[in-house]
């Protein structure tokens, strides 16, 4: 479930306390990595959560205009095509997401306000007056809307963010690459699904642990060497004034490129470079790129950087 590039991310995080920490074992860093990457897949099944208490708001004010005292036509005669959403009944009962929110007692109980404020950022947009007026009613529409509401409304809905920050300091930078898995894993819900319908793994499989824990370990044991290496290729510039965060970023391209044989060169370049432009200084991406591209040329005259495995022997 988790992407290569929110590994990475984690991995950078983690890389960056763990050296700015006077204390900290590699032990405990490492825990406290895959602590971070199950966090994420919390925020997974939560923001499944959020969609469904957004419909039983909407549920609630339904009921409370049928109780009035004297209730209008639309009290009388709502429209529930929200409410009865078919992709939304599938996630009510969907068997592993109710098993994983009640095992890890995943509730937005403590934040009422949160679901309710959303419901009426989703009932203002032209997205939902445009569903709700529609005269047509079937599964792929009705999953088309809720895909829109998660990837137009709810990735920029900004309370959330502010909530999610509040929450917990490992879901800052998550909730995009979350919401992308989520879209993901709507495409497959089909019209004959039922509750066991599969939502995605923590890990794709056994090779993503495996390159988080080495990608981590390598950063952090050849933490010297790779500086003494980036120093060579920084003119004019003392090491000690180089961004922090930036250092970080190359060592950990660094050890990407040097121990993980089947990634290809460009796939660690791009990857680290567009790291760089969300979590280091501004134009940081363009300094790391010149000098990443002067020790990659270094490390392959070296025999340092070798790529094998099918389509990669001899790659740039």
């Amino acid at each position: 479930m988790v992407s290569r590039r929110l590994l990475r991310i984690k991995t950078l995080q983690i890389c960056y306390a763990y050296f700015k920490s006077d204390n900290q074992s590699i032990a405990q860093s490492e825990k406290e990595l895959f602590f971070s990457i199950q966090k994420s897949y919390d925020l997974y099944h939560y923001l499944f959560l959020l969609m469904l208490d957004v419909s039983q708001f909407a549920q609630s004010r339904i009921d409370l205009g049928s109780q009035k005292r004297i209730p209008t036509f639309d009290d009388l005669n709502p429209n529930k095509k929200f409410v009865e959403n078919k992709l939304l009944k599938l996630l009510e009962k969907n068997t592993a997401l109710n098993h994983y929110l009640n095992n890890q007692k995943l509730s937005w109980i403590k934040y009422p306000e949160l679901a309710k404020n959303l419901y009426l950022e989703i009932r203002d947009s032209e997205l939902y007056k445009t569903y709700m007026n529609s005269s047509v009613s079937s599964f792929t529409e009705d999953k088309k809307f809720i895909s829109d509401v998660y990837s137009q409304i709810i990735i920029n809905f900004e309370p959330l963010y502010q909530n999610l920050e509040e929450q917990s300091i490992y879901w800052n930078d998550d909730a995009e690459f979350v919401i992308n898995m989520i879209l993901k894993t709507l495409r497959s819900f089909k019209v004959n699904s039922d509750e066991n319908v599969e939502l995605m793994p923590l890990f794709k499989n056994d090779e993503d642990i495996e390159f988080t824990k080495r990608l981590f370990r390598k950063t952090v044991l050849n933490y010297k060497e790779y500086e003494g290496l980036i120093s060579q290729f920084i003119q004019n510039w003392d090491l000690e004034r180089l961004a922090f965060m930036d250092n970080v970023i190359m060592c950990m391209a660094i050890a990407e490129l040097t121990e993980f044989t089947d990634i290809p060169t460009k796939v660690t370049l791009d990857e680290y470079i567009e790291i760089a432009k969300y979590y280091s200084t501004q134009k940081s991406n363009l300094f790391i790129n010149g000098i990443l591209d002067k020790i990659v040329d270094h490390l392959k005259k070296e025999g340092k950087m070798l790529k094998t495995g099918r389509g990669l022997i001899g790659e740039i």
